[in-house]
């Protein structure tokens, strides 16, 4: 994440915060990200300096000016004209991160060699939020490599559960007796 989008993400964070706007505006920075992903040259044309500034910041009204909230509107209209439209996700990035914080949320990724059940993920989502003391969001990774279990990053700590992290841990031991 640049600078740029860090102060940038940040102000809008700090915006929303004062009017009582931040789950909305979440929401909405999700799904403008979601159109961004899905359209990624409509992206880049609001990046084109050769289109002039107004013309751009009216493509941005006329495609989010009912949709979305004004803040939100205005913050578009101003990365483009900045010329640094390219810098949403990270803004998106740095929001998410601001507004995971105040609302004592973290995320888990959770590597794994096969799918697991709608079960399986509701449990261990149960046990992380017990360890971490916060709401955990959950994103599944398949990792064949694995060969079973999983391994899970949460707050910067990985908890290794894998048949491979498990051998490895074999492995170092036996290597401690050798020595």
């Amino acid at each position: 994440m640049t600078k740029t989008a860090k102060i940038y993400g940040s102000g809008l964070y700090d915006l929303a915060l004062e009017d009582n706007l931040t789950e909305v505006i979440m929401e909405e920075l999700t799904e403008v990200r979601k159109v961004f992903w899905e359209n990624p040259d409509y992206q880049k044309l609001l990046g084109l300096p050769s289109i002039p500034k107004h013309e751009r910041t009216k493509l941005v009204e006329d495609a989010f000016g009912t949709q979305v909230q004004r803040y939100l509107v205005n913050f578009l209209k101003i990365l483009c004209e900045r010329g640094i439209i390219m810098e949403f996700g990270g803004c998106c990035d740095e929001y998410t991160r601001r507004y995971r914080i105040d609302h004592n949320i973290s995320e888990a990724v959770v590597y794994s060699a096969a799918p697991l059940s709608a079960s399986q993920k509701e449990a261990l989502k149960d046990k992380l939020e017990k360890i971490s003391g916060k709401s955990v969001i959950l994103t599944e990774k398949l990792q064949p490599s694995l060969i079973a279990g999983i391994r899970v990053e949460l707050d910067g700590k990985q908890l290794d559960g894998s048949l491979k992290g498990r051998l490895a841990g074999i492995s170092r031991k036996l290597d401690e007796l050798v020595i």
